[in-house]
């Protein structure tokens, strides 16, 4: 009997939950197939088998919490073939009889198919949840996926078809009133649902609070006007997209600018550890991405040493990544300072909460046109303008460094060619 264990995940990552098991009791499994789904409280992890054979035993359900090097499940080394010799020898008077009946069982495709049907279905991780959150079962999801992997917005489609004649079932209820009583206590139940959290939504959760309750968190704001950026992609948008294959937009000029900045005010490049403070002199930038499964931070590597191409393949990448609900550990650990953008949801003014144990984030919102004043003479012109919002910790940050360094990030913005100098 071999023993299949909670893999090894990341230094700061030792249990998980189970989110789904991809096989049953009985079937036959090969040698790095995928088993179970792990969800953690960074990333899924598929666990997969390192034998082949046949599942003897899960010993755990979905939804039970596991750690690193426990048992989950118990696999015959054997596979079907041990299974399948142990029954002749139980009925041996019967001995001509079970190896008629055995051949036929394995030869039918119905039994086949009923084997590996719903744990073979291809489905992204957040498919699956979405899934089983609905009761949908993934086999009967159409797919429009050429590859044939089921996605979450298959099975909301799915979900959607299936409810629809639900949908007209009240109106005639309705022209009955002679039972109104007795459809009181279903509309209470159906008042209040309960979900549980997810185990990245606690921890999301509760490293919220430690930073609200470790650091001594502030907040300063200002504001950029954006005409001279929007100028800049207005006029090379094309000749960028054409060169390199992606589009030139806001992030790469704000990653830009942020390192810019970071250069000048090494101090929001920086965590506490102790009593000491840790100065890094590298630029890993978290960029900010809402998923379904709540708010991931993918990292920039060395984000100074990539091109405005560069740092927007990356992040097309990691943004992908992360709404497919694929993204690895390697994608979440580590990064020095943060950039979220608010402003892709029409948020126009915002406190960002710090990424412990990062000092400093930046919060992006909405640009909107309004008038301002641009020169000595008191010209009023209409420009498209942007909130931006630094929180920092105030342990080692201070307030006069917060706000220059915010606008140092203001001026390298409202100045591109300055800003591809200092980039």
């Amino acid at each position: 009997m071999i023993e299949i264990k909670v893999p090894e995940l990341a230094e700061s990552i030792t249990e998980g939950t189970i989110a789904e098991w991809t096989v049953k009791t009985g079937d036959a499994i090969e040698k790095g197939e995928t088993i179970a789904e792990l969800e953690t409280d960074k990333v899924n992890v598929e666990i997969k088998s390192d034998f082949s054979g046949v599942i003897q035993e899960l010993l755990a359900e979905p939804g039970d919490n596991v750690v690193v090097g426990q048992v989950i499940a118990k696999l015959g080394e054997e596979g079907a073939s041990a299974a399948t010799e142990a029954a002749p020898k139980e009925e041996a008077p019967k001995a001509e009889e079970a190896p008629k009946a055995e051949p036929a069982k394995e030869a039918t495709p119905a039994a086949e198919e009923k084997r590996t049907g719903k744990s073979r279905t291809v489905a992204s991780p957040a498919a699956r949840k979405k899934a089983r959150e609905l009761g949908i079962d993934l086999d009967e999801v159409s797919f429009r996926d050429p590859m044939g992997r089921v996605r979450v917005e298959d099975v909301e489609a799915h979900n959607q078809a299936k409810n629809a004649p639900k949908a007209e079932a009240p109106s005639k209820p309705a022209a009955a009133p002679s039972k109104p009583a007795a459809a009181a206590p279903v509309q209470d139940d159906a008042r209040v649902e309960r979900i549980k959290m997810s185990r990245r939504r606690q921890t999301i959760a509760k490293r919220l609070v430690e930073a609200q309750h470790t650091a001594a968190m502030l907040t300063t704001f200002n504001e950029v006007d954006m005409t001279a950026v929007m100028d800049v992609r207005n006029r090379r948008k094309d000749a960028f997209f054409k060169k390199n294959g992606v589009k030139l937009g806001f992030m790469s000029f704000f990653t830009k600018a942020v390192i810019g900045a970071l250069k000048s005010f090494p101090l929001l490049n920086a965590e506490i550890q102790g009593d000491e403070i840790l100065l890094k002199k590298f630029y890993d930038i978290g960029v900010a991405v809402s998923t379904e499964e709540g708010l991931v931070v993918p990292v920039l590597r060395d984000a100074d040493k990539l091109s405005f191409a560069g740092i927007e393949k990356e992040i097309g990448d990691l943004g992908k990544k992360a709404r497919d609900n694929s993204l690895g550990l390697k994608d979440l650990q580590g990064g020095t300072f943060t950039i979220t953008n608010g402003g892709i949801f029409g948020s126009l003014y915002s406190t960002p909460i710090l990424n412990t144990p990062q000092v400093g984030i930046l919060g992006m919102h909405t640009i909107q046109r309004r008038p301002v004043v641009v020169d000595d003479n008191d010209t009023v012109e209409v420009r498209p303008m942007m909130y931006i919002a630094l929180s920092y910790d105030h342990r080692i940050v201070d307030g006069k460094d917060a706000v220059q360094f915010l606008v140092r990030v203001k001026q390298l913005l409202e100045d591109p060619e300055d800003l591809l100098l200092e980039g």
